[in-house]
């Protein structure tokens, strides 16, 4: 329901500001800053680096949104903008990154992950899970993703982009978005299986 009444307002905000109007702009960017920000959040999973991307894109949102040919295309064009920045972040750092929640620079990091499976919360796999451990299950599962496919994962799951939009903002075409998304989704299957992580244990359905 949010998404309905969310874009026929992020229209008309976008003709407005495309024309120059200030109010627009900031209104405009209001609306979508949260969003954006919690994109870079899940892609880097530490909020400076985020809020580095966030002030970046609507900087340049502001900058080049003149240059925006269609209205209803802005949704990914910004997170295109976003995505890109998101890259740029990542070569600036110089850092080994295992997106989106967690950096592994070394042996100690790498067994944190694999210690998981030794922690009391799996020796017993009828054990419902809670919200947040599940959420850190998810987390560890999708660091192991490719990064193609985990930005995949992280535009179709967690920001509700269309197929059609997340082919747009990585210029690819939808049926490589679909097939990233399966081989992902596959995959994070096979590791919560793995980690003897399973519907009725946590009441999930991936």
């Amino acid at each position: 329901m949010k998404e309905i009444n969310l874009m026929p307002q992020s229209d008309f905000l976008v003709a407005a500001a495309r024309s120059g109007d200030i109010v627009a702009i900031n209104q405009l960017i209001k609306l979508w800053q949260k969003r954006i920000y919690n994109f870079a959040l899940k892609y880097f999973g530490d909020h400076d680096q985020a809020m580095e991307v966030t002030q970046k894109t609507f900087i340049s949102m502001n900058k080049n949104l003149g240059k925006l040919k269609d209205n209803g295309s802005f949704k990914p064009w910004l997170y295109r903008i976003a995505t890109n920045y998101c890259h740029e972040e990542v070569r600036r750092q110089q850092k080994k990154w295992v997106f989106p929640f967690m950096k592994v620079q070394g042996k100690e990091d790498q067994s944190k992950i694999a210690d998981t499976e030794s922690e009391s919360s799996f020796a017993n796999p009828e054990k419902t899970l809670g919200n947040q451990e599940l959420k850190d299950l998810l987390k560890k599962a999708l660091a192991t993703l490719p990064e193609e496919q985990r930005m995949v994962v992280i535009m179709k799951e967690y920001e509700g982009l269309k197929i059609r939009e997340i082919a747009e903002v990585m210029a690819i075409s939808d049926n490589t978005v679909k097939s990233r998304l399966y081989y992902a989704l596959g995959s994070l299957k096979k590791r919560l299986d793995e980690w003897n992580i399973t519907r009725e244990n946590i009441h999930y359905e991936l």
